[in-house]
């Protein structure tokens, strides 16, 4: 029989802990030392990959004495919610051993990370879920989608000619990554990569992924693709571009393959499938909920929040319901006026009613007012629902970065 877990000690975890750190990530996830050699890692280059998160990231962990039997971080990063830059965390490493689950320890790890958060100014948490249903009883919802594609050789479009060129690069190429910081700043939902958010994402990536970019007739940077050819499929991890050039351009670029690959494999993180957008669009795709996402304080995140100039001057109430921070547990009523928030101690013409769940997925866009009502996740006259969804952008974020 366990002990008492609400005596076991919860603590910021340090480069002493990364052994227990490790370990229980990989029994957790079930890192097998066949899938390590296959990425050519080894467990002390693990180790040693962990320490910059240990470092500088939040990262919680529960003890049984001196043995680490739970954790949980938050990676720091930045976040464009339509045009203002968020300073977010990206909550990862959430696991517990088999035989201490069930006993409330991941709900204190969660309430401290989040508390930690909301002292940092971290207004928004995201988070890849293990398990829907179990977020959403902490107040997350689910903020943005992944479409997977699958393409046949025959499919690729021949029709584009862009006037640029492509040029391989190294990882490391500055152009590269100055093009996803272009690309982040106009993207509402793109999270800005820090040094951290780069190294998790070539943390598995085999030595023959690739990094190909279009420059314009101008020898101007404007899109990019990052890829793998294995057994005759080219695997498209990433392809961003600032223009409808560079869109063709690179596609043009994925044709110039055809003598190697038989298939084109992809994931796209826009709110839209591609086939409209190839010449033949009978293809393969299917989309699933991706990233899910918590506010953590509705007061600091109103504050700087973004609203439709076009939508006119309102005032409304949002009677927040949430049953895991008390903080947010209230009624905020906002101003919305010329393209602003503003947060006020006055009465309101217009009232919503809603969990901080719903509340984080319709200002972030995923669904509109609208919906929300026809679904029973909101309650709202029909003209304050019509109001909401002419103040609010209503574009569903761009969220690619899996930390």
């Amino acid at each position: 029989m366990l002990p008492n877990t609400t005596e076991f000690e919860i603590r910021n975890l340090n480069t002493d802990d990364a052994d227990q750190y490790n370990a229980l990530l990989r029994y957790a996830f079930q890192i097998t030392e066949q899938e390590l050699t296959s990425t050519g890692w080894h467990d002390d280059e693990i180790k040693q990959s962990k320490f910059p998160i240990l470092k500088r990231a939040d990262v919680l962990g529960c003890f049984d004495h001196d043995a680490l039997v739970s954790q949980i971080a938050v990676y720091p990063l930045k976040m464009n919610i339509y045009g203002a830059v968020y300073p977010i965390g990206f909550v990862t490493s959430v696991c517990t051993y088999p035989e201490y689950s069930g006993n409330g320890i991941m709900k204190r790890l969660m309430l401290q990370i989040l508390t930690h958060m909301r002292q940092r100014q971290q207004s928004l948490a995201l988070l890849f879920p293990y398990s829907i249903p179990l977020y959403r009883r902490m107040g997350w919802e689910i903020v943005s989608n992944k479409i997977t594609y699958s393409v046949k050789d025959r499919q690729i479009p021949t029709k584009a000619k862009a006037p640029g060129y492509v040029r391989r690069v190294p990882w490391d190429n500055e152009d590269f990554k100055n093009l996803h910081a272009q690309f982040a700043a106009a993207t509402h939902g793109c999270l800005f990569r820090n040094s951290l958010a780069w190294e998790e994402y070539w943390r598995w990536d085999e030595d023959d992924t690739v990094v190909a970019i279009y420059y314009d007739p101008n020898d101007r940077p404007s899109g990019y693709m990052v890829y793998l050819i294995k057994d005759d499929v080219m695997h498209i991890k990433e392809m961003i571009y600032l223009t409808h050039e560079a869109d063709e351009g690179l596609w043009e670029y994925i044709r110039a393959h055809d003598s190697m690959i038989d298939e084109v494999r992809g994931s796209s993180y826009y709110s839209d499938p591609i086939a409209f957008e190839l010449e033949d669009g009978d293809i393969k795709e299917s989309i699933r909920p991706y990233i899910m996402g918590r506010i953590v304080d509705v007061e600091q995140f109103l504050q700087k929040y973004q609203c439709d100039p076009a939508g006119g001057r309102a005032r409304v109430s949002f009677e927040v319901e949430d049953k895991f921070l008390e903080w947010n547990n209230r009624t905020f009523t906002v101003d919305f006026r010329n393209g602003a928030c503003r947060l006020v101690n006055a009465r309101a013409e217009h009232t919503v009613r809603l969990s901080v769940a719903t509340l984080t997925t319709l200002l972030l866009g995923y669904k509109t007012a609208a919906k929300l009502e026809r679904l029973g996740r909101l309650q709202a006259d029909e003209e304050t629902v019509q109001l909401i969804d002419d103040l609010l952008f209503g574009e569903i974020p761009y969220i690619s970065d899996y930390i």
